[in-house]
């Protein structure tokens, strides 16, 4: 299996395999599935949001990979069993959160506003927040190493049917396999958050 080494020079990058090591561990209960059961649940969540109709169902199976993974990292245990049952818990929050953030994003005609009405407050926050997690993530791309940020651009650019085509061709151009490439996709995934988390805090 295929493995990203960490910048030696940003230790949030090491603390974030480390996390995802003992993710994929809890996830194959004590086994060693070379990653196969980490795809197989990542394919199962994709399906659960994609049927619930929501836009970016692939994004929401990460999330919740994400919140799993740092839940591991904070408590070093989990419970609930079997892993899938506790997946599909916080799937199910994951889910309900992002029907919610659906709902307060409603579309204006801004063609109807007067002239002097200000922006609302509340999305003037939201605006500053998506700018510095953005400004954030530039920041955090530009740290890795370029056949890395190649890779992680890749594998999420376009949607559905193009993204497969997309990711299946960065494979055989990489020479490792689909699973290879997913498990890659995963580590780097998390260091982004770790390091865009970090920033956050500082800028």
């Amino acid at each position: 299996m295929s493995a990203v080494t960490p910048q030696v020079d940003h230790p949030e990058l090491e603390v974030s395999s480390t996390t995802f090591t003992r993710f994929l561990h809890w996830l194959d209960e004590g086994s060693d599935s070379g990653g196969e059961r980490y795809l197989e649940m990542r394919r199962r969540l994709v399906a659960y949001f994609d049927r619930r109709n929501r836009p970016a169902p692939d994004l929401l199976a990460d999330e919740t990979f994400d919140r799993i993974a740092r839940t591991l990292e904070e408590t070093g245990h989990i419970q609930v069993t079997p892993p899938p049952r506790y997946c599909y818990v916080v799937a199910r929050f994951v889910l309900l959160e992002d029907i919610r953030a659906a709902r307060r994003t409603v579309p204006v005609d801004e063609s109807r506003l007067p002239a002097s009405t200000p922006a609302p407050m509340d999305g003037e926050r939201d605006a500053d927040v998506a700018q510095q997690s953005l400004a954030c993530l530039g920041r955090c791309l530009g740290r890795l190493k370029p056949e890395d940020r190649d890779l992680i651009v890749e594998y999420y650019r376009d949607a559905k049917r193009a993204r497969i085509d997309r990711r299946r061709a960065l494979a055989t151009r990489l020479g490792i396999t689909m699973n290879a490439l997913g498990i890659r996709a995963f580590r780097l995934r998390a260091s982004l958050v770790t390091c865009v988390g970090a920033c956050r805090k500082v800028v």
